[in-house]
């Protein structure tokens, strides 16, 4: 079974500890790897591929910081602060004292010292010429998450927002200093994504959505992380011509975000922070959207022409928790999934 998983930060990591849960590890020694038409005694039962936002990426201090993929590279392999949900765990904060010292901007943006290293290789390798997908592959070397993590597209791909400051200037700032700096308390009036002439859907990406049994959008952000990743060139349309049936998994529960800032986002773009409201904003694909599966928390509600909607506990409160809600997500359009061993 393969199954490819569209995912941001936090929500998109915490389900792939899920679908690992309910699959197993996925051994990916090298992301450009051709597949094998036969398999060999030695090879996993199933694969999971996720297909990674960047559009959270910055050039911060010299370096590149890929939060959505380091966060999910992170969680996977055992390194992350399980209470910020981001970050090192153990983390230390020397770097970024001593930046301040010097009145370096931005000051607003932490780098941990532990994180920082990541950010220098994979900023070395970067300007070495490999391809961010490369990189990606030789910093999961050392985590080994089980998972293969593929960034959507290797271009600058960056999300911006317009806003509106109380100095009356309307400018473009980059996503990070909106969400981190600001908090999203700031009048906003778009987003853009600086690059996306340019970006397109790497070859890795397209075979994952290609080759999958099943597609599976993470209960992210719709808008800048979920949204960030539909609006790379060809993502689309690899998605619409898809063999595999997509399922999204709402990312609110009693209409509320469970963390993060995807209703301030939504308002952006007039959607409504309701299960039905984000479903419609996706679309069925029968109709010229996205979707065949629509899973929503219990006690929600939505009804959409052309998508199979179903309801079952969305709080992903441990990998097992989020496995049966990845086992839920997959029988509403007809997949078998392996059953979970061990008590209910």
């Amino acid at each position: 079974m393969k199954v490819t998983v569209l995912v941001g930060g936090v929500g998109g990591a915490r389900l792939l500890l899920g679908v690992r849960e309910l699959l197993g590890r996925s051994p990916f020694p090298d992301a450009t790897s051709p597949p094998r038409d036969e398999p060999r005694d030695n090879d996993p039962q199933h694969t999971v591929s996720a297909v990674v936002n960047v559009g959270d990426d910055a050039w911060m201090h010299g370096v590149r910081i890929c939060p959505d993929l380091d966060t999910c590279m992170y969680t996977l392999g055992g390194g992350i602060d399980e209470e910020r949900a981001w970050g090192r765990r153990n983390e230390t904060w020397h770097a970024k004292e001593e930046l301040a010292a010097y009145g370096a901007d931005p000051d607003w943006f932490g780098l941990g010292d532990r994180d920082l290293a990541t950010h220098l290789i994979r900023t070395q390798m970067l300007e070495a010429g490999y391809r961010l997908t490369d990189v990606t592959a030789a910093l999961c070397r050392r985590w080994n998450p089980g998972v293969r993590l593929l960034p959507v597209t290797d271009e600058r791909h960056e999300t911006h927002v317009v806003v509106d400051p109380p100095d009356g200037a309307q400018r473009a700032i980059h996503f990070q200093e909106w969400w981190v700096r600001y908090r999203a308390q700031i009048a906003t009036t778009g987003f853009a994504q600086v690059g996306s002439n340019n970006a397109t859907l790497t070859a890795q990406a397209a075979q994952a959505v290609s080759d999958a049994d099943v597609i599976l959008f993470a209960p992210s952000n719709p808008v800048v992380s979920i949204g960030a990743i539909l609006s790379v060139n060809g993502m689309r349309a690899a998605l619409r011509t898809a063999r595999a049936p997509i399922v999204g998994i709402s990312p609110v529960i009693d209409n509320k975000p469970l963390r993060g800032m995807a209703d301030e986002c939504l308002s952006v773009i007039g959607v409504a922070t309701t299960a039905e409201a984000i479903a419609e904003h996706y679309g069925a694909r029968s109709n010229a959207g996205l979707l065949d599966g629509w899973l929503i928390a219990d006690g929600d509600s939505a009804s959409i022409d052309g998508i199979a909607v179903g309801t079952a506990p969305l709080l992903m409160s441990d990998p097992r928790a989020t496995a049966r809600m990845v086992r839920a997500a997959c029988a509403l359009v007809g997949v078998d999934t392996p059953a979970l061993a061990g008590p209910a």
